[in-house]
């Protein structure tokens, strides 16, 4: 199975739906595709809609998803990255109305410089990502928040 999430922002993220519906239809993706939708209204006979769904439930569409193709907001990513799944992360961007600003682009740099996510960028084509999604193992995410707790603990005993 292949899980996309958009997330939960309330403007929609119809490029990349439209893409992901474009490439069942077209029969190149033929296994089940599930779509956490949130906010972003699209119909479609080829894709299965879950517009919101709890956290446990996303956690199991997460285990049983085999590639994960989401949003660039870090939660999902990080999410995927936990889970050590092959991730496809595509940023949001200002112009399309999808975001407030484009911060998500440097969220994508920066997961993609060090190893751990694929992109999907603006005006490219999604078939030759979710190829190399296929034969792609993703650099283990290790988050800081160990060290830093280190670090507010240390200042905290000798202040």
């Amino acid at each position: 199975m292949i899980l996309v999430v958009l997330g939960t922002h309330e403007l929609p993220f119809y490029r990349l739906v439209r893409e992901v519906d474009r490439l069942k239809r077209d029969g190149f993706i033929k296994e089940e595709v599930i779509v956490q939708n949130g906010h972003t209204k699209f119909t479609s006979d080829v894709l299965t809609f879950k517009k919101f769904v709890t956290y446990e439930e996303m956690e199991q569409l997460y285990d049983q998803a085999r590639i994960v193709i989401t949003h660039a907001g870090t939660g999902s990513v990080i999410t995927g990255l936990r889970k050590g799944k092959a991730v496809i992360a595509a940023p949001r961007l200002q112009k399309y109305g999808e975001h407030n600003d484009d911060h998500q682009l440097q969220l994508v740099d920066a997961f993609v410089s060090q190893g751990h996510i694929l992109a999907w960028n603006d005006g490219d084509s999604l078939e030759p990502v979710i190829i190399q999604a296929e034969k792609f193992t993703p650099k283990p995410f290790r988050s800081g928040r160990e060290r830093m707790q280190q670090i507010l603990t240390d200042f905290i005993d000798h202040a």
